[in-house]
């Protein structure tokens, strides 16, 4: 991509046969469920056991590194909590530099008889053009695929 101007976001989306309220909690309190331990999905896939969400305005994105304690590698703190609309995080990973930390938006947005799910990852332009170039081909598919999976064996989710 040299030369060329960098996208400032990486968007991708599902659509899954539930409500968006619905969606919105099973995203948020059950992503430990979902989340799927691809190669690049945790930081540190020797160590990690889990993930969760404190759920509000401020709380953490934690990748759980220590059964007893719940503690491990912050991803991001939550910057917006809006249930059944929208969620936003920062987001830190050791595949990128540790400055500008980046942003996550999910929103759920009703469509036809389900809810559309998107996620869109920003601030691309903030950082060296090859982690656009490695990101954006594979970046956050396997995470909304794993997502809609979930919603699925819950009996809700189709194709788009």
């Amino acid at each position: 991509m040299s030369g060329a101007m960098i996208p400032a976001s990486i968007t991708r989306s599902v659509d899954v046969d539930v409500d968006p309220a619905t969606a919105f909690t099973v995203f948020t309190e059950e992503i430990g469920l979902w989340y799927r331990a691809l190669p690049y999905a945790f930081n540190d896939p020797a160590r990690a056991i889990d993930t969760y969400l404190e759920p509000r305005l401020g709380g953490r994105w934690v990748e759980v590194w220590d059964a007893a304690t719940r503690e491990g590698y912050e991803i991001g703190r939550i910057i917006a909590w809006e249930p059944g609309r929208r969620l936003a995080m920062t987001y830190r990973s050791v595949h990128l530099p540790p400055e500008p930390l980046t942003e996550l938006e999910v929103r759920f947005d009703a469509h036809g008889d389900g809810t559309r799910v998107t996620l869109e990852h920003r601030g691309w332009d903030r950082l060296p053009p090859a982690l656009f170039a490695t990101w954006s081909s594979r970046a956050w598919a396997a995470f909304v695929a794993g997502f809609a999976s979930h919603i699925g064996t819950r009996g809700g989710a189709r194709s788009t």
